[in-house]
């Protein structure tokens, strides 16, 4: 009744709330009319604002209000962000558990509201409090566990603040927190090899465009094989939106692909590929490898010469293979005139031999042929 009464009567009363701001790195603050008693029916404010990267600690080194029941007709609250930290009244020499005692109230951010008010009346004389503040440094390294917010790598700590920085091999982010690599000139000219996400199988780094390009001679095929397992984020309901794979062979395109799914054997039909892999600001998947190989174009088979033979005798050859030609003892090989112990062919880019399969013809007739020549040459002369 009496708390409903104080109430009217203030409203009666028209009863105004002064409000003192304060801004400097400590600052005492007391009841007014400290230490003698603090006047009836009235309220104050005090709000305590210091630079980010701090939070404010308050502790009372006098506290006497009068007692109530939930702190009813006088009280101190102290509030910060929309949210009341605590309420305080009654006597600390009484013990009772509304005083706020030896604790301190720390803030959880870089501003902080008191709240003196006292009711219409007081049956005793209550000489009120004395509070101190001071700002104290936010460890941002050890406090930060928001994904938003925190490190990629390194966290370093100053009074007032902290900065991030990246392990050897990565770039510190336009976010001034993200790591990610310089991984934009990766260029493959071997005819086999292997690529992968970098730090695989560790967590692929974040925010960060990768393009791998296998560039091979003309002539060359390239086929693309994942390992059997990827981890690429992926999303449930739409395809591949935060990281991904995509794959540029000649006019064709392949992906995105994403998840954990491989996308197993691709043939690409080319002799030059585009790997393109993205991921975004956020994730710790382990990421990808595939391997690559050089299949060439084909050639036809190639059919031994009549008592010859040919080395290597394979059911299919490709772009770059070679084959030699030799005769049986006894014989020679003779192509345009010109005899010899053997002859090289290649398998052209184009799909067609370096040269026509030579004879194979007898030692005997091979030489008389040449000596034949010879002695034309010379009539000749």
């Amino acid at each position: 009744m009496r708390y409903l009464l104080a109430w009217s009567l203030c409203a009666f009363l028209l009863c105004s709330a002064d409000a003192v701001e304060l801004t400097d790195m400590f600052g005492e603050i007391q009841s007014p009319n400290f230490p003698d008693s603090y006047p009836s029916d009235s309220e104050m404010t005090w709000n305590i604002s210091v630079p980010d990267g701090f939070r404010i600690k308050l502790y009372f080194m006098h506290f006497d209000l009068e007692s109530s029941y939930l702190c009813e007709y006088d009280y101190v609250k102290i509030e910060a962000e929309d949210q009341v930290l605590a309420t305080f009244c009654g006597r600390e020499t009484t013990d009772t558990e509304q005083a706020p005692g030896q604790q301190a109230i720390l803030s959880p951010g870089s501003y902080m509201g008191l709240t003196f008010r006292s009711d219409f009346s007081n049956e005793e004389r209550f000489t009120g409090f004395e509070a101190h503040y001071t700002a104290v440094d936010v460890d941002e390294c050890l406090e930060k566990s928001d994904e938003e917010l925190a490190c990629d790598h390194y966290c370093h700590n100053y009074i007032g603040g902290y900065y991030c920085s990246c392990r050897f091999g990565y770039i510190l982010h336009s976010d001034n927190r993200t790591c990610k690599v310089e991984c934009s000139d990766n260029l493959f000219t071997q005819r086999s090899g292997v690529i992968t996400s970098a730090d695989f199988p560790n967590p692929y780094p974040k925010s960060s465009d990768c393009l791998y390009r296998v560039e091979l001679e003309d002539g060359f095929f390239i086929t693309l094989q994942f390992e059997d397992s990827i981890d690429i984020e992926d999303h449930p309901e739409v395809s591949c939106p935060y990281d991904y794979i995509k794959i540029k062979a000649g006019p064709l395109e392949f992906g995105p692909f994403c998840g954990e799914k491989s996308p197993g054997r691709i043939e690409t039909q080319t002799n030059s590929v585009q790997i393109l892999f993205h991921s975004d600001n956020s994730g710790e998947n382990r990421g990808w490898k595939l391997s690559y190989a050089a299949t060439g174009n084909p050639c036809p088979l190639v059919q031994p010469p009549i008592n010859g033979k040919i080395d290597p005798s394979q059911a299919r050859y490709t772009f770059k293979d070679q084959v030699v030609i030799s005769c049986n003892p006894g014989y020679k090989v003779l192509k345009d005139d010109v005899e010899s112990d053997t002859f090289q062919i290649e398998c052209l880019k184009d799909g067609t031999w370096s040269n026509k399969v030579p004879i194979c013809k007898t030692a005997e007739r091979a030489d008389n042929k040449t000596e034949g020549r010879a002695e034309s040459d010379q009539v000749t002369a």
